[in-house]
């Protein structure tokens, strides 16, 4: 480790793996509650199991993110953070507002939580994705400004570059972007327009450029290739996805009562969206090819190789299936949707962040790579998530197909819940292949495990 302020990264890298089990897991609670309506009820009903699941997943990846900036910038500035204090303060203040959100969803009603969190002076609650207290919202919109005070004066002071540069750009766009979550009308049409500010140029804009930096710093680190070349990459990413992504929010205005030029614009833009991704996976695949040096952290060079493949696919594929204005009008809401949203989700986010931490971590303890023992377990845990992965997107997808036609598209339509119950060997199936899964998050934490430990458990 080159700079001794790096290793506030520790914080943030454990409870963003503490999350992330605390997701998968009411993900398979969701799991279960969908082919046994009653599982946990009244206990923890579904509409809880599903905030805590899809929340405790933006705060993560979130927590991902900071972590990494506060490693790879020093080193990328060639100089201390600027206030390690101010990072550890912050830490603790986001992991807090996350743990007592959880606690106030899973112990009493939503309305109590909002009435009892002061929604009424500024209502921004009751809306997916975007259901935390406002004091919470308050409170992350504090943490998001000191951590770009922190690493804007970091990057500012020190050397500029290219990634820096891409990882402060996006930084600041999801700060801004977050803004309007405040912003809650009642008109409902005006209401989802400037949701989708929020959810979809998170996800498929800004994220992206942060996604492309942390894997950019990650692959100049493994393969010694020139950072002239890896600039002129990133240099591609970032303009097609800012073209593709901004005007592309317009696939989620279809059918929500904003203007019809929207399906056209939609349409195109987001046919457009896979190319930054495909881009991403040539963008890696030539950069290892061309590596000038084997890097014995070889689990880490499979993250790397494994977010181009699969953010492509998740994002861009799974993402293209469904999203012309003639197509989306059958698919819009299905289960279609949440094979796109896991797959991508997991691909672009989930596992650059499990590839920066697999990375960084033995640098931060003294060594540059793990031992051959915990990179093989750290390799089974790669492809136990990867694969389960791809069978939970492929369940769904068959789920989301048939939901389609039974329920949209056939001469005789049929009732929601009757299509749910024809459907239901998909969701078991599903099921089956979270647990596949969670045994790969479980594999991952033990890899990181001290020797002695890891034999021992």
């Amino acid at each position: 480790m080159q700079y001794q302020s790096q290793s506030v990264a520790k914080l943030y890298f454990m409870a963003a793996i503490g999350l992330f089990v605390v997701q998968v897991l009411f993900g398979l609670v969701m799991g279960l509650q969908y082919v046994m309506g009653d599982f946990l009820f009244p206990e923890i009903p579904f509409n809880v199991a599903r905030m805590v699941h899809t929340n405790s997943l933006i705060v993560w990846l979130l927590m991902g993110f900071m972590g990494a900036a506060y490693y790879l910038v020093p080193e990328e500035s060639q100089r201390e953070l600027y206030s390690p204090k101010l990072a550890v303060l912050m830490f603790w203040v986001f992991l807090g507002a996350a743990l007592l959100t959880v606690v106030g969803y899973l112990s009493v009603p939503y309305a109590t939580l909002a009435k009892i969190t002061g929604n009424d002076l500024l209502p921004t609650m009751g809306r997916e994705f975007l259901e935390q207290p406002t004091i919470t919202k308050i409170g992350i919109v504090v943490v998001a400004l000191a951590f770009l005070y922190n690493i804007g004066m970091t990057v500012l002071t020190g050397r500029k570059t290219v990634v820096t540069i891409v990882l402060l750009t996006g930084l600041l766009g999801l700060a801004v972007f977050f803004l309007f979550s405040f912003y809650n009308p009642d008109n409902l049409v005006k209401d989802k327009y400037y949701w989708w500010w929020v959810v979809h140029l998170w996800v498929e804009g800004v994220w992206e450029l942060i996604l492309a930096a942390i894997l950019a710093f990650v692959l100049i680190k493994v393969t010694g290739v020139d950072r002239e070349v890896i600039e002129k990459w990133l240099y591609v990413i970032i303009a097609m996805a800012l073209i593709t992504g901004i005007i592309g929010t317009g696939h989620h205005f279809y059918w929500i009562g904003a203007p019809g030029y929207w399906q056209w614009w939609g349409s195109i833009f987001s046919a457009l969206e896979p190319i930054p991704f495909f881009i991403m996976t040539l963008f890696a695949f030539n950069v290892i090819n061309k590596r000038k040096r084997e890097h014995p952290n070889k689990a880490a060079v499979l993250w790397a190789m494994g977010t181009a493949v699969l953010a492509f696919l998740g994002a861009g594929v799974w993402g293209f299936l469904h999203t012309l204005a003639p197509i989306n009008y059958y698919t819009h809401g299905t289960q279609l949707t949440a094979a796109h949203g896991h797959m991508a989700f997991f691909g672009a986010y989930v596992m650059v962040v499990l590839t920066i931490i697999s990375f960084a971590w033995p640098i931060m303890h003294g060594k540059e790579a793990k031992s051959n023992r915990q990179q093989v377990m750290e390799m089974w845990s790669f492809w136990l998530m990867s694969v389960s992965m791809v069978f939970i997107t492929l369940f769904l997808t068959g789920a989301g197909i048939l939901q389609v036609y039974l329920q949209r598209y056939s001469d005789a339509p049929q009732a929601f819940m009757v299509v749910q119950e024809k459907i239901s060997l998909f969701y078991w199936m599903r099921e089956v292949s979270g647990v596949v899964f969670f045994v790969g998050v479980v594999l991952f934490i033990l890899s990181f495990l001290p020797e002695r430990k890891a034999q021992q458990a």
